[in-house]
């Protein structure tokens, strides 16, 4: 965090949550201490808990279809595999929520897929993903004012 905002562990919502401010608006993060598999327990509590619609939240995710450095916003849609959205989904009985779709690529067989999400990235797929997380983060304000397309416009066609 660039601002000083700390993380605290919140059993009740089995994450680390922390409170921000961008673009004027207050921010809820929530880092899952579940396996990612089982992120739906601390989404649901953490969106009944702060009275957030699920329409108002934003799942970051790893996404292998995208290369290392690509960000994309959606909303709604399926889990595409994604264990972690799959629990997600299947807590919250749907897939209305928005999603930043982090690209991490795809290790060229489905065999090597687990060590592949589970391990570290090398230097410049690291770099790249950082830069499009930056990316990201400067299209915020525009999501979270309402402008929700805009914002997915304008990260799109990023370069």
């Amino acid at each position: 965090m660039e601002h000083g905002e700390r993380w605290a562990f919140d059993g009740k919502l089995h994450g680390e949550t922390c409170k921000l401010r961008i673009g004027g608006e207050t921010v809820w993060l929530l880092k899952p201490a579940t396996f990612m598999n089982k992120s739906g327990i601390a989404v649901a509590s953490a969106l009944r808990y702060y009275k957030i619609a699920p329409e108002e939240c934003l799942v970051a995710h790893d996404e292998l279809d995208l290369p290392p450095g690509t960000v994309r916003m959606k909303f709604d849609g399926g889990h595409g595999g994604q264990n972690g959205l799959r629990d997600i989904m299947a807590h919250l009985g749907h897939g209305k929520f928005h999603r930043l779709r982090v690209g991490i690529g795809h290790p060229g067989h489905k065999d090597k897929v687990t060590p592949w999400v589970l391990g570290r990235p090398s230097a410049a797929d690291e770099d790249a993903i950082m830069i499009g997380l930056g990316r990201a983060f400067d299209v915020l304000p525009l999501a979270l004012s309402g402008k929700f397309e805009e914002a997915m416009k304008r990260l799109h066609t990023a370069a």
